[in-house]
């Protein structure tokens, strides 16, 4: 049913940070904000990010903060200027949740869950007029209800949208006045956001980038015996160096994970964006491990070229460099044995290991998605130019970042201007 001339009804689609901000930005005397959920509850790839530690935004200065958004940083940095980090913690503080800065610079709750945080939130929502609804999957627009419809009480583009539900009581219609999709992007389906959208998107002639793993871990033709041997071993402290496209190489130090696949984990996290774009051009990449970043390059070859002795060439390298385990490893999977006898070339080796990656890992396992749909189909407040009153945030939108506060800070930024932009959108709609 239409709204009543009393208010103006809003859905909210998707019921992840994004989805729950925009509601939040939404409510307001005169409007009523219901949101719809394909899951049996709402936050839930929220509350699985939040298990290792629930690392909500980053402390570090506005400026490189916003470089993190990479190609996106100048459509990302009006919508953090309206509700950037500090932002997102004065408002965490008002929720009752206390914050707090790691040595990294990141930012947590005080006792690093998301499920209070979680909860906190649902019953402000609820205390405020927000209704939910589970288990109600869009199914797109019912165009045989919507087509030439105008709200009565809107003026110019002012357009009821009809949306299909799939319930488990069967397929529903709802009419509302405007909708805000927060539908997620394609990585860890199993937890809600699994794409379906797309094709509901481009059947409204919405040009989208193609969706491709962002934060992911990538292959590497492993031998038998080191998969088997290695797999879920850390490799720490280790640094990476790619060369840019002038040339110059461009290090970064961290720790990463072995796989039965290859590798993933923070450090590859950080550089997945390049990585992912030189396979996609290339075929593949090759990267360089440093395996001692504490030492320097003739340091290692001073220790490396001393007489070992009757001492075995494994107990000589964990003695004079610190290598073993894992590392250790690394260098029999990566170097031919010819590269052992030369004390020289093994010195290099161990401060520039190359490692030939062959492809990210599939978009379903990812942390995150890049791709979706272009700020360049979007107004300033995130409104679908092609549809007006529909409205879109969170990682659905196509633009990406690194692991450590900065993903959650832009969905919930997104979803707080998309919802503010819905409130505008339908006071100009209505008269008076």
């Amino acid at each position: 049913m239409p709204a009543s001339p009393e208010f103006s009804r809003v859905a909210v689609i998707g019921g992840g940070p994004a989805g729950l901000m925009a509601a939040e930005a939404l409510v307001a005397p005169g409007i009523h904000v219901e949101v719809y959920d394909a899951m049996p509850s709402v936050g839930r790839k929220f509350l699985m990010a939040g298990k290792g530690g629930m690392n909500i935004t980053h402390s570090e200065p506005l400026t490189p903060f916003l470089s993190r958004y990479g190609e996106r940083e100048a459509q990302l940095a009006p919508l953090l200027a309206a509700f950037g980090p500090d932002a997102l913690r004065a408002w965490l503080q008002a929720l009752g949740v206390k914050t707090f800065i790691g040595s990294s610079g990141r930012v947590f709750p005080s006792d690093m869950k998301a499920a209070p945080m979680l909860r906190a939130w649902l019953h402000r929502l609820k205390e405020t007029g927000v209704r939910f609804h589970m288990r109600h999957k869009w199914l797109g627009w019912d165009f045989t209800q919507e087509a030439g419809q105008q709200h009565a009480r809107h003026t110019g583009n002012g357009l009821t949208h009809e949306l299909r539900f799939a319930t488990p009581e069967g397929e529903r219609v709802v009419s509302v006045d405007a909708v805000v999709f927060a539908l997620g992007g394609a990585s860890w389906p199993q937890l809600g956001s699994d794409a379906a959208w797309v094709p509901l998107m481009q059947s409204r002639d919405i040009a989208l980038a193609p969706l491709r793993p962002a934060n992911c871990g990538f292959e590497v033709s492993w031998s038998t015996y080191f998969r088997e041997r290695f797999a879920g071993q850390p490799v720490k402290p280790v640094s990476i160096t790619l060369s840019g496209a002038d040339g110059t190489p461009h290090t970064r130090q961290g720790e990463f994970v072995v796989t039965g696949q290859g590798i993933e984990g923070s450090l590859v996290y950080a550089l997945s964006s390049t990585l992912r774009e030189r396979i996609a051009i290339a075929g593949n990449t090759v990267i360089h491990l440093d395996l001692t970043p504490g030492h320097t390059l003739a340091r290692v070859i001073e220790e490396v070229t001393r007489p070992r002795g009757s001492r075995s060439l494994s107990s000589h390298l964990q003695s004079r460099v610190g290598l073993a385990g894992v590392k250790l490893a690394l260098l029999h999977e990566c170097l031919s044995k010819d590269t052992f006898t030369d004390p020289s070339q093994l010195a290099h080796a161990i401060k520039a290991l190359p490692l030939r990656l062959s492809r990210p890992r599939p978009v379903a396992e990812a942390i995150s998605t890049a791709g979706g749909i272009p700020f360049e189909a979007l107004d300033a407040q995130l409104m679908l130019r092609q549809i007006p009153g529909a409205f879109c945030a969170g990682e659905m939108l196509d633009w990406e970042a690194p692991t450590g506060g900065y993903l959650l800070t832009a969905c919930f930024a997104s979803g707080h201007v998309a919802g503010q932009g819905a409130r505008a959108y339908l006071a100009a709609c209505t008269p008076g």
